[in-house]
Parts: C-alpha cells; sequence; structure tokens
C-alpha cells in the first residue's frame, strides 16, 4: 500500500502495485469515478488510464482526482499530438496545485495509424518527443512549479525514447511488455528513474480460456508497429505475433492463471528493476475488471 501523505511527490506515494484501465476511457463519468473510488478503498497505489477519443486526459484526470482522496491518477499516456506543451503543462501544474502528490503526467507519442486518423501529422516521433519536452520546460521556466511538482514518465518501449526519459523526466512508463523489457530498461534508465510498467492479467486458470481473451486483446495491439517491433526486439519472432499471438507470445505478455501465479509475475518485474507495476484486468466490463481486483487485492497487496 502507498503512502498517504501529502507531502510526498506522486512517485514516492505509488507503492509497489496500481491498476492500469484502458476501459474508463469508454464508460460514463460517475461510473469511472466509482470506480476509482473503489481501486483506491481496495489500497491500490495508482490509477492509470489511457487517453482515448471522447475523453480528454487532463479532464478526465481531474475527473478522477475529485473522486478519491489518497490514490495517485496518472495518464498513460497524454498524447503529445492533441495539445502543444504549454497547454499540457498548465493543465499538469493545475492539478498538482489542486491534488498535491496525487497527478503523475505520462507523456507519449500514440501511434501513427491512430494519430492519423485524428488529422495530425506523426512526423519523427524521438525528436517529437524531445521538442515537446523543450516546451515543458520553457513554460514551467516561465511559472512556478506545483509544490510538491508533479512528476513526469514518457511511454518509452525502445532504448532511445528510454534514453530521453532517463535525461530528460522522472522516469518511463513501459506498456505491453516483458519482465525481461523491464531488465534491459532499468539498465538503461540507471538506478534513479522511477520504472513503472504496464503488466495485463487475467484471473483464469484454464489456458484455453485465458488465452482466448488474452488475444482479444492483444490483437489490435500487435498490429501497431510500435509494438510489434518492440517484441520482435525483445526476440520474439513474426510468426509469434501473426494471428492474435503465438501461445508463448501470450502467455509473456499477459499473466494469467490465479492469484499467486500473477504475484509471481509482478515479483519478476519487481526483481527485474521495476518500482511499481500497475496491473490491467482483462474484462468486457468495468465491473468484471473490478471483482478481478477485489479479488487479487489480498494477494498483491498484503
Amino acid at each position: 500500500m502507498s503512502d498517504s501523505s501529502p507531502a510526498l511527490p506522486a512517485r514516492d506515494r505509488l507503492g509497489a502495485t496500481g491498476v492500469w484501465l484502458s476501459s474508463l476511457a469508454g464508460v460514463p463519468a460517475r461510473e469511472g469515478a466509482a470506480a476509482a473510488a473503489e481501486i483506491e478503498r481496495l489500497g491500490y497505489g495508482s490509477l492509470w488510464f489511457g487517453e482515448a477519443l471522447g475523453k480528454e486526459a487532463f479532464t478526465h484526470a481531474g475527473l478522477l482526482l475529485a473522486a478519491t482522496e489518497r490514490i495517485v491518477i496518472a495518464t498513460g499516456i497524454a498524447n503529445i499530438w492533441v495539445r502543444d506543451a504549454s497547454a499540457a503543462n498548465a493543465a499538469a501544474q493545475t492539478l498538482g496545485e489542486a491534488y498535491p502528490g496525487r497527478f503523475l503526467l505520462g507523456l507519449g507519442v500514440s501511434h501513427a495509424p491512430l494519430v492519423d486518423r485524428r488529422g495530425h501529422d506523426y512526423g519523427k516521433p524521438l525528436t517529437a518527443m524531445r521538442t515537446y519536452l523543450d516546451g515543458i520546460d520553457a513554460a514551467t521556466y516561465a511559472a512556478p512549479p506545483a509544490e510538491p511538482p508533479v512528476p513526469i514518465v514518457l511511454a518509452a518501449l525502445r532504448p532511445k525514447m528510454v534514453a530521453l526519459a532517463r535525461d530528460r523526466t522522472d522516469g518511463a512508463h513501459p506498456y505491453l511488455v516483458t519482465p525481461e523489457h523491464t531488465a534491459q530498461t532499468r539498465a538503461l534508465l540507471g538506478d534513479g528513474p522511477l520504472l513503472a510498467p504496464e503488466q495485463t492479467v487475467v484471473l483464469e486458470r484454464d489456458a484455453e480460456k485465458a488465452r482466448t481473451t488474452a488475444r482479444a486483446f492483444l490483437a489490435g495491439y500487435l498490429a501497431l508497429p510500435n509494438y510489434s517491433r518492440n517484441l520482435l526486439e525483445l526476440g520474439f519472432e513474426e510468426r509469434d505475433v501473426a494471428d492474435g499471438g503465438s501461445d508463448r507470445l501470450v502467455d509473456a505478455l499477459v499473466a494469467w492463471g490465479d492469484a499467486d501465479v500473477i504475484a509471481e509475475r509482478l515479483a519478476a518485474h519487481r526483481a527485474a528493476g521495476a518500482d511499481h507495476v500497475a496491473i490491467q484486468p482483462l474484462g468486457d466490463t468495468v465491473e468484471r475488471q473490478l471483482a478481478q481486483l477485489r479479488e487479487l487485492a489480498p494477494t498483491l497487496l498484503s
């Protein structure tokens, strides 16, 4: 369980285990707020969410912060292509001032097919992120930051983005990765920066059922070059990322089984250098995801 002292910055309040819920972007605000409040009551240290069509990241974060009292709310990620750096910094500092030590800003370059669909020019992701961070630095210099400062992490998968996260931000938030990737990322980051990977989970003991659920989730991600290239660099083969993913790939990316098996996967990330792991339970409704979080809490948060 995380330390709830308001004097601590968000990265020090995260604790060992948090929650990642992409589904919050697709449910009414009241349902998302109620889910956030329950996740806090269960004792998880953070709640991460993505930015999707229909819900703007900072407004959404404000709603979730208002619905809770202690938990860290983190963007995973705020898309750099949909607002300029000055606006992102102003929004982050406003939330940091209103909810001291409880907001963490995750930034990312998203994916070319998704960005192009929104009418933006994807450009060169690494250059764009570096320029964006320059803009945040300039905006922060012009106006005093919140106290404690709002931490910034990058959705960094590959070495150059990890190095940028190390040199310019508080750390990295890799998504859809293995403990082996966590070890490689920690080696690149060094000892100081925060490393907070996402880990997808399915609380299901039946292999066929678990893998069917996992494949349905993975299919869209494996079609995105940023993820597929990263997996190939990790040692998987083209046949592993085809047709929804091989058993080998599915089992590496999605921890399935009982609570003890899932706890072992989180322990593997921590042994590899993770400071904080955000679990994403798979389910076709938020309530089914919450049911898994309730069952997992006694084992994962003890």
